[in-house]
């Protein structure tokens, strides 16, 4: 196994371990991508990943993280993702998407506008989670979800996975880390539920399971289904990774194909000891003690850095989000560092 030889799951093949993770672009309106959306997704297909997954989006409107996120709660932006879909899938790539739900952390400024809490001249919607508590001091407290609710996020999940077939997508990757509305739901940091969501690790990992059997109830058979977890919340009393562990030792039989494997983002100003391949350490125990796939990800940003992750069996796949960021065309750069090939674009041979 070596990054570049492909990766069979169910009925697809990555044409190499090499996947773009989702990356936030905040530049969408009323959840529709558009041109940069085709161009940021299409470049990275175009540069040589086996996978381009888009970034988080929302499965309702106030599901969103900013009013810049992308969506698929309507029809209307179903069709706005299938040229994105069909380019990505024609430059041999393959086309996932991940469906997410900001919960707390919804209603909320884009990055380069604060990154704070949107306030109500600014257009703040309401914002929902396991218990009413804030993300932050001075952040929205949002309204804790009723079974009605929790039934609604089920079925919203459920609807945009639908959408999300008939767009072209060919992988779906669910949001359950990065302190979004699935995370919250896990760590006992978040979820101070007493009812049947809260609680015990089987109860505070319920509405997890609920959403992935709602996706795979309108999600074919033959096409693989990822989760996004944060393996640990690198705080004392939150979800750590042997937690993370068990979830993965469970969700394997219930249709997740593999488990991307990042940190963090439940707590604010949280220590984390980032430095290259930081994350490495979670996938690989969970490959190894779950018996599940695993991607990896977090700084790992040169060739022998990537190419030893799967060498070595830490993972399966690598994701990368700045150095994609920073080098569209990592993958054919890696190709040619590691004595690899990619075959080019016709419109680029004349350059390979």
């Amino acid at each position: 196994m070596s990054l570049f030889t492909p990766l069979s799951q169910r009925s697809l093949t990555l044409r190499n371990r090499l996947a773009i993770a989702p990356m936030c672009q905040y530049s969408a309106t009323d959840g529709l991508p558009d041109s940069w959306h085709l161009v940021h997704l299409g470049s990275r297909a175009v540069g040589g990943a086996g996978l381009v997954i888009s970034e988080a989006t929302a499965v309702s409107a106030d599901g969103r993280i900013s009013p810049g996120d992308v969506g698929l709660w309507n029809e209307v932006q179903q069709q706005a993702w299938a040229p994105i879909t069909e380019f990505i899938r024609s430059q041999g790539a393959i086309a996932g998407v991940q469906l997410a739900h900001a919960g707390r952390k919804a209603s909320a400024q884009r990055p380069w506008e604060g990154g704070g809490p949107l306030a109500a001249e600014e257009g703040a919607w309401p914002t929902f989670a396991p218990s009413a508590l804030p993300f932050d001091a001075g952040w929205h407290v949002p309204a804790a979800l009723d079974e009605a609710g929790i039934a609604g996020v089920v079925d919203d999940f459920r609807s945009a996975a639908r959408r999300a077939l008939q767009a072209g997508f060919q992988l779906v990757e669910l949001h359950a880390a990065h302190g979004y509305l699935l995370h919250q739901f896990l760590s006992p940091l978040s979820n101070r539920r007493t009812d049947a969501y809260g609680g015990s690790f089987v109860n505070r990992t319920r509405l997890l399971r609920e959403v992935l059997a709602a996706v795979r109830e309108v999600w074919p058979e033959n096409l693989p289904v990822w989760l996004r977890i944060s393996a640990t919340d690198w705080v004392e009393g939150g979800w750590d990774i042997e937690q993370s562990i068990e979830l993965a030792r469970q969700v394997g039989p219930l249709g997740v194909d593999l488990v991307d494997v990042s940190s963090g983002g439940l707590v604010p100003r949280v220590r984390i000891p980032v430095e290259p391949g930081y994350q490495v350490p979670f996938a690989r125990r969970i490959r190894a003690e779950a018996g599940i796939a695993t991607g990896a990800v977090g700084l790992i940003d040169t060739p022998e850095l990537a190419a030893a992750v799967i060498d070595r069996g830490d993972a399966d796949v690598v994701l990368q989000a700045r150095e994609s960021l920073r080098d569209p065309y990592f993958p054919r750069r890696a190709a040619k560092a590691l004595g690899a090939s990619i075959d080019a674009p016709l419109q680029y041979q004349r350059a390979w």
